[in-house]
């Protein structure tokens, strides 16, 4: 249970139907709750039992039915009402196939209105739902339906991404034919079910993650835990669309938006017609997406009307500076506090992360612990809790000292496997994999994946932040940096960077062809960023190697995939051929799998 003061928070975040002013106003009342939330170790819901569908439409429907919950497709606007009549519809036919509590449901839909009621309906009658993202292959979705024993797969005839159609229904016939498990696929074409009492710690969903070896991880997070998470604190088949596309928005009684596309299609200024046209408030994306937003210049956004922006979120990585800097003149016209947000699937809530209103922030900083969150830093080489002298940083590993509401519980079918990932190293405290500083203030800086720190003589090197000195550079779009093996320093610094589309920068399309004649002008750009990173951080730092490629081999939901650039610079891959490429391992989840031969060439000057 928590303490009445974050009970309270919660109660006036649910009635509130305006939140113009924060709910903690300064870094006194952050301090103290936070304390509190800390200081109540006991079980978090005993002897509690609800219904997420019910907390998340039911309540609201009969409160104000007309409200609008969801915004999807060509402005077609969704009450709380209809969606209640749509989620019982579904679940009462999902119990006509014969699921009840427990059961697992797969989800493979696009980003339509029916992926949420799909995961409402599943909560409703107790099953727990497993989303798969839809740009998947069936191989992807064959995996995760067998490792989670599915019974029934609910999909569509197609999805529509980027002008793009995807054959949903023919992808999902292949991948069940070899699951023995699916009795049933529901294909959806576009009356009041009861709701089924849950216990608080009965699952709600199992969310898989994609791991750089092994299978992958169904990561398991329980029904009051999560939506407490989600109401506290993108895409429906990770975990920000479902804390925060989902349960988080309906949980409070909100409208959220759902479109089905990419965000520059059909051109880059489709999200800020967004916020535009439906007034938008919060908005909430990753690093990732606004460098890709930045990089054909400010002229797509100019054009639009985001007065209505109150608050801008990142996700997903650490942000760099001049992205956080771009990210707040240019999209919140320096008036939109900036909440950069570190969490993980695992954590099913945002761990890490400022309030906006109370405190203050700074580029790149994830900044304060969330309430129930008591992040430490360990030395990795002594394994002892790192604290900090006054006025003093300390960097090390993180780690989380204390269990939260929202974490999840186990990895499903295998609860070994999930002790070992995540309790298994250093007992006591819960693994986060990453890597990060505590500054003078005790504000957290989130410095990657341990395993992408790069040690050149003996000097530890955040990956994050070479990055964010090349992308300082005005002709640098988005760049990724890993550690190739050199003979003298153990490792050295690997570059490859994506330069900007920008009119004002045409010059640098030649980067991107492979005539010899240009050498000369791509000898200077790379000796321009050599000299950026070093007059950045140090001479210590600078990439021995920079690549100039088009784009970056990104999963379908904008995650760059760093072991193929690894493996690429390493030389474990020396040619284009598919049974050369076929040893980068499983490239089911790129966006585009034809970039992986392009860099091969680049890198190998092939």
């Amino acid at each position: 249970m928590l303490s009445a003061e974050i009970t309270k928070v919660v109660s006036e975040t649910i009635t509130a139907k305006t939140a113009h002013s924060p709910h903690v106003a300064t870094l006194e009342e952050y301090k103290k709750l936070h304390a509190s939330s800390i200081d109540d170790p006991e079980s978090f819901f005993r002897r509690g039992y609800l219904n997420a569908s019910v907390n998340c439409v039911d309540r609201w429907a009969l409160k104000h039915p007309e409200q609008e919950s969801d915004e999807p497709g060509q402005h077609v606007h969704i009450s709380y009402g209809d969606m209640l009549k749509q989620v019982c519809m579904l679940a009462n036919v999902l119990k006509s196939f014969g699921v009840k509590k427990g059961d697992i449901v797969a989800i493979y839909l696009p980003m339509v209105p029916e992926a949420v009621y799909a995961m409402l309906a599943c909560a409703r009658i107790g099953a727990i739902h497993s989303f798969v993202f839809a740009g998947f292959s069936a191989e992807a979705l064959r995996d995760r339906i067998s490792d989670a024993n599915c019974a029934l797969v609910i999909t569509a005839d197609q999805g529509c991404r980027g002008g793009k159609r995807t054959p949903l229904k023919k992808i999902t016939d292949k991948a069940v034919a070899e699951c023995p498990s699916v009795k049933n696929v529901l294909v959806l074409h576009r009356p009041y079910c009861p709701p089924e009492i849950m216990y608080a710690e009965d699952p709600l969903f199992i969310l898989y993650m994609s791991g750089s070896t092994g299978k992958p991880k169904g990561v398991l997070h329980t029904t009051a835990g999560h939506l407490l998470g989600a109401a506290l604190t993108a895409d429906v088949g990770w975990i920000t669309g479902h804390s925060y596309t989902v349960w988080g928005p309906l949980v409070i009684g909100s409208t959220t938006l759902v479109f089905e596309s990419i965000l520059t299609y059909p051109n880059p200024g489709r999200y800020w017609q967004m916020v535009e046209t439906h007034k938008l408030t919060q908005f909430y994306t990753a690093p990732t997406a606004i460098r890709a937003l930045r990089r054909p210049g400010d002229k797509h956004i100019t054009s639009h009307d985001l007065n209505s922006l109150r608050v801008l979120g990142s996700v997903g990585e650490p942000i760099n500076p001049e992205a956080w800097h771009w990210y707040n003149d240019v999209i919140g016209n320096g008036k939109c506090p900036i909440v950069d947000t570190y969490w993980q699937t695992e954590a099913g809530s945002i761990m890490i992360s400022p309030l906006p209103g109370a405190v203050l922030t700074k580029p790149g900083s994830a900044t304060v612990p969330f309430f129930g969150f008591e992040p430490k830093l360990l030395d990795p080489t002594t394994d002892k809790e790192l604290e900090a002298k006054k006025g003093e940083s300390i960097e090390g590993v993180l780690y989380m000292k204390t269990p939260w509401p929202s974490m999840a519980r186990t990895i499903y079918g295998d609860h070994k496997r999930y002790l070992e990932t995540y309790m298994a190293l250093y007992p006591g405290y819960y693994i986060t994999g990453d890597g990060a500083e505590k500054d003078s203030d005790d504000y957290i800086w989130i410095k990657g994946r341990v395993d992408d720190v790069i040690n050149v003589s003996g000097h530890r090197l955040s990956t994050a932040e070479i990055e964010s000195a090349l992308i300082a550079h005005p002709r640098v779009a988005e760049s990724t940096v890993i550690g190739m093996s050199d003979d003298v320093t153990g490792q050295a610094i690997f570059a490859y960077v994506v330069l900007k589309d920008d009119s004002a920068h045409a010059p640098v399309a030649y980067i991107h062809q492979d005539d010899a004649s240009h050498a000369d002008l791509v000898k200077k750009l790379s000796h321009d960023l050599v000299i950026q990173v070093r007059s950045h951080i140090g001479p210590f730092a600078s990439p021995k190697r920079v690549v100039f490629v088009p784009y970056l081999p990104k999963t379908r939901s904008g995650k760059i995939m760093r072991r193929i650039l690894r493996k690429i610079a390493n030389g474990e891959v020396g040619a284009s051929s598919d049974e050369e490429i076929g040893k980068l391992g499983d490239l089911s989840t790129l966006a585009d799998p034809s970039i992986v031969a392009t860099l091969i060439r680049k890198v190998h000057n092939l």
